[in-house]
């Protein structure tokens, strides 16, 4: 598969167009370039922008046409079309009377809006330059996530470039999911997405059937303008609000999750058998005997990871089988491009919006036991100090010899459990050792000084009608981090091995702390009385120290989050910037082909530096990789917000009546309007308002996260222990806000400090 080309609208081609070449009036530096894409080629962007700067003036389309010498009237529509894309893109400005014009980068920036749940928004630059704040009064005319022309009005009191809109260049919201409102013959939907803090008009004409308080989907047929807000019509009824599983359908549309098949996809898996043909098995390597299992946890339903150690003379020979998805999923299919829109799967409490069709998640792409499956071998030497020597890669079908979870795999290994020894008794004896070469490979983590952050997960527990009966803690064991173990040494040796062949392809880079976030950080830990090593340009073992000096402190839970606040989040790049939290110079995603769309890149490339194919001919370049980063990076993120959106939802609910009732809480991050607090036994945060704190002016110190009562020196910080009451919850907003009710002891010794000191000072001025 190719990455599309922004001018889509163009009709590409392999075909040679030598012969179709046109005499242009100038020569186009980027001919060659255009005439690979295109069978018809027209002058590029590059020229377009050139001839428009020479003429020195606005122009129209017959003039651009005539300056470029395009005469031919399918080129000219060619031409139009690239204008318009040019348009879309930032690149050009039309003005009233309909002629192009330059975007200088100095008096006019392209971007793309993000809104604010309070009226205002930011322009983020296409050029990655600093955010531009848009007024409240402008942001009338705008919806979140649309892309505008802005030019510098000024600096506001805060020291932000201020933006005022010159040109809407698209729309790209047409459509939001919300709560209807009915009062008085005015109907109006209230979009669940804080980002658009706008009302849409309903006519009465367009309910299509909807009451007041169901959530619909409303599609906005006008756009809003200075003087007015959108107007739309409801296109879909979802239902009442607080029905079962109401917040994953919300979330869908609100994040534009894909969620059907197209039929085009439909019609690619129709054929499909539930059983792998044998000429698909041909010429692979055949470790149907090896008794590799898959270890999961109990809820998993797709397997694409199947592990199996044995000894040797000098240490480990580790084998990680991974699903071949890229036999099922090959370039530039309609099963591709879905994926590829998709990017990853999805996972939602009880609910997954998979990448891929469930006749290959769930069945040809996963590993199940006792079933012939493809799958490609990452194989391992390691030595007895968990140094991987030499791996290689290879085609092969298998056969898993057993479906094995967390809890059954801690519960042989370290438990002892005799009932399930005796049941698994044939393979105990590898599952040993895969626990001894998980010993040797965290000994090696963590003398490379890889990050071992500790943190504590919550699984929400339904009964019956999905109504929530509790939220518990994810207890991680030594299977658990067997197989993570595994997974990380495969994923280091991939990347190792595609650098040695120079195939182009995609790593997972994670970048240390800016220089900013360093001086925040160690101004934070001198005040605990704490010390970052490294100098300017700390490393990965230098975390590591500083997280194993403070095991057992009071505030290790405290250090520990600000340390993981001041990484910056992992992303995909062809780019080999190394990952810091792992002390890896290069590492890459192998094991997840089935729910992560770029572990799916990476065995094409791994297939392509297996065959005879040079490197320079593998399907992506760098820059098709740089994209596909990008946009796979996108929809992580996009995944992560869907899912905590509805999580959020699902604590509120549970929250509902448990109005009045007292927690044991930490406080788990600490703002300029107060802080939030997580309760205790059921991990649900809130927030303790900074109006409902003592009489007093608190001081916000971010650097050290807390509040700093004025007159009484209470002080409020990231990690201390409070007592607080459930004062409100609102579903609407996904907010709970919390009462305090007491102070810790810790916190109230503190909070005498200061009086000591007044004291003192009254003393010596007698």
């Amino acid at each position: 598969m190719s990455i599309k080309d922004r001018d889509s609208d163009l009709h590409s081609s392999s075909a040679d167009a030598a012969n179709r070449e046109r005499a242009f009036r100038h020569k186009d530096p980027f001919a060659e370039r255009e005439a690979k894409k295109y069978e018809r080629p027209i002058p590029s962007r590059e020229l377009i922008l050139k001839v428009l700067q020479e003429l020195g003036a606005p122009g129209n389309l017959e003039e651009v046409a005539e300056s470029l010498g395009v005469d031919d009237p399918d080129d000219r529509e060619s031409l139009r079309r690239r204008l318009n894309a040019m348009e879309r893109d930032g690149q050009l400005l039309r003005n009233r009377r309909d002629r192009f014009c330059v975007v200088n980068a100095k008096d006019l920036i392209a971007g793309r809006v993000i809104g604010h749940p309070d009226g205002f928004g930011f322009l983020h630059p296409d050029d990655g330059s600093g955010d531009l704040f848009i007024s409240p009064k402008d942001m009338r005319a705008l919806i979140h996530d649309d892309r505008v022309v802005v030019s510098v009005r000024g600096i506001d009191r805060r020291g932000r470039r201020e933006a005022a809109v010159v040109q809407i260049l698209e729309r790209n919201t047409h459509s939001a999911v919300g709560r209807l409102y009915v009062e008085k013959s005015i109907a109006y939907v209230v979009p669940d997405n804080k980002r658009i803090p706008i009302e849409i008009l309903v006519p009465e004409n367009a309910l299509g059937g909807a009451v007041h308080g169901q959530i619909v989907v409303v599609d906005i047929v006008e756009q809003p303008t200075a003087r007015r807000e959108p107007i739309g019509r409801v296109a879909e009824i979802l239902g009442n609000h607080m029905a079962p599983g109401m917040e994953i359908e919300v979330a869908i549309r609100n994040y534009d999750l894909p969620n059907e098949w197209p039929a085009e996809v439909d019609a690619a898996i129709a054929g499909l058998a539930p059983t792998v043909p044998e000429e698909a098995k041909a010429g692979r390597v055949d470790l149907r005997d090896l008794p590799l299992v898959t270890i999961d946890g109990e809820d998993a339903r797709d397997f694409d990871d199947a592990v199996y150690c044995r000894r040797t003379p000098k240490g480990w020979k580790l084998y990680v089988a991974i699903a071949d998805v890229s036999h099922y999923v090959k370039p530039g299919t309609a099963l591709d491009g879905e994926a590829h829109t998709r990017g990853t799967s999805v996972y939602f409490p009880e609910r997954v919006i998979p990448m891929l069709p469930e006749v290959l998640s769930n069945g040809l792409c996963s590993l199940n036991p006792e079933e012939d499956r493809l799958c490609m071998v990452c194989e391992m030497l390691l030595d007895a100090d968990g140094n991987v020597g030499r791996a290689k890669f290879y085609e092969a079908v298998m056969r898993s010899h057993a479906r094995l979870t967390y809890n059954q795999v801690a519960g042989i290994l370290v438990e002892g459990d005799q009932e399930l020894r005796r049941r698994y008794k044939p393979l105990v004896p590898h599952l040993e050792n895969l626990h001894a070469v998980y010993l040797s490979l965290r000994q090696a983590r963590d003398e490379r000084g890889a990050i071992d952050f500790e943190t504590q997960e919550s699984k929400i527990v339904f009964g019956a009608g999905r109504k929530i009966e509790t939220i518990v803690p994810v207890v991680r064991n030594d299977a658990h981090r067997l197989i993570e173990e595994c997974m990380i040494a495969a994923n280091m040796a991939t990347a190792r091995f595609l650098a040695k062949t120079k195939v182009p392809h995609l790593l997972r880079i994670h970048d240390g702390p800016t220089a900013e976030r360093l001086t925040d950080l160690r101004t934070f830990l001198g005040e605990v009385g704490l010390r970052l090593d490294g100098g300017d340009e700390p490393e990965p073992k230098h975390y590591a120290a500083l997280l194993e000096s403070i095991r057992g402190r009071a505030d290790e839970h405290l250090v520990q989050t600000v340390l993981l606040r001041s990484l910056a989040q992992a992303v995909y790049s062809p780019d080999q910037k190394g990952h810091f939290g792992l002390a890896s110079d290069a590492y890459t995603h192998f094991t997840s082909p089935i729910r992560r769309y770029p572990d799916l890149l990476i065995h094409r490339a791994i297939k392509h530096a297996l065959s005879t194919a040079k490197p320079g001919e593998f399907a992506y370049s760098h820059n098709d990789l740089v994209l596909a980063g990008e946009h796979c990076s996108t929809c992580e993120r996009r995944a992560d917000e869907a899912t905590r959106d509805v999580v959020s939802w699902l604590k509120c609910e549970f929250m509902l009546d448990k109005l009045g009732e007292e927690f044991d809480a930490v406080i788990s991050a600490v703002t300029s309007f107060g802080f939030f607090a997580e309760l205790r036994e059921i991990f649900i945060e809130g927030l303790v308002h900074i109006s409902n704190l003592d009489k007093d002016f608190f001081h916000y110190d971010p650097i050290g996260h807390r509040l700093t009562g004025e007159r009484s020196g209470v002080r409020y910080r990231l990690g201390d222990t409070v007592r607080v009451k459930v004062a409100r919850v609102d579903l609407d907003e996904r907010k709970i806000d919390l009462d305090l009710v007491k102070k810790t002891a810790e916190t109230e010794a503190s909070e005498s400090e200061p009086k000591r000191k007044r004291r003192s000072r009254k003393r010596s001025k007698k």
